[in-house]
């Protein structure tokens, strides 16, 4: 009986072994500053998740015409992920002035399947080589004040090819500064997401993931007692202009994606809103 005993506790201790192995090997090709917590009990578990369900905030964008989507609200954001080209269509979300700093890091985390996504998503074999970058849209950075809102940023869902300039360049310092106007304003509505142009696309990997020609961003914040908002496209790749020369009206973001941004602000609030960029509200350069 103790033979048997002790075999088992060998046989144990080996799979062990190899579970740590296979989890450092899968670790070390990403390598993080921060260290990320278990989730809690008092967090909402994943299997509360309400998938498919449309948020009614005014983040919320809707399409002027039929897209292929499937809309899953997550603890920090809502994305529509597109079965056809494995690319979020948007991800959209508010940011608080309180949700811009928190315990939550993101050392430890890599980008995993999202399981809720009904179709084919890109993997890290897609990434593997490609010369791009895992680029977040929902950036882990908007996610420190919650622990299942960290992990669920690195969804494929939240991901997209992302020039690695780029990423760490002017899109990283457009990140910042809206988290700065989340602290100045109290909170920013944003709305996120790649630009592709179909007659003429590279892709990567397996899947044949598209890559973005460029990036967009729509933000829109509350001064006093009227709305702002602005919109931003960078070059997806060797992006030279300076921030305020990335900046354009939101009604020239919707002409470019067919997208109806902050669509649940009422008709007469909307349309002053986005066809006009008031420049002393967002302090570019």
């Amino acid at each position: 009986m103790k033979k048997y005993i002790s075999i088992a506790l060998v046989f144990v201790v080996v799979l062990l072994i190899m579970a740590l192995i296979i989890r450092g090997s899968n670790d070390s090709e990403e390598v993080y500053d921060g260290f990320v917590q278990q989730v809690e009990q008092n967090d909402t578990p994943s299997s509360s998740n309400p998938v498919g369900q449309l948020r009614t905030g005014l983040e919320i964008p809707c399409y002027d015409f039929v897209v292929d989507e499937q809309i899953m609200a997550k603890r920090g954001y809502t994305v529509s992920f597109n079965p056809d080209t494995k690319l979020p269509n948007w991800v959209a979300y508010e940011l608080t002035a309180d949700e811009t700093d928190g315990p939550w890091t993101r050392k430890g985390l890599r980008f995993v399947p999202d399981p809720y996504c009904k179709g084919e998503q890109a993997d890290r074999e897609d990434y593997r080589n490609s010369g791009y970058s895992h680029g977040h849209l929902a950036p882990a950075g908007d996610m420190k004040w919650d622990s299942l809102a960290m992990i669920e940023s690195f969804y494929y869902t939240n991901c997209i090819p992302q020039d690695a300039n780029l990423n760490t360049g002017k899109w990283h310092q457009l990140e910042e500064k809206t988290r700065k106007l989340a602290r100045e304003y109290g909170n920013v509505y944003i709305v996120t997401g790649p630009v592709i142009q179909y007659d003429s696309i590279e892709r990567i990997g397996y899947h044949g993931i598209p890559v973005p020609i460029a990036c967009y961003k729509a933000l829109m914040i509350r001064n006093k007692e009227r709305y702002s908002a602005i919109g931003f496209v960078m070059l997806n790749g060797g992006e030279q202009r300076s921030m305020k020369e990335c900046a354009c009206t939101v009604d020239e973001l919707e002409a470019l994606l067919g997208l109806n941004m902050f669509y649940n602000l009422p008709n007469d609030i909307e349309e002053g809103v986005e066809s006009k960029v008031t420049w002393a509200d967002w302090n570019l350069r």
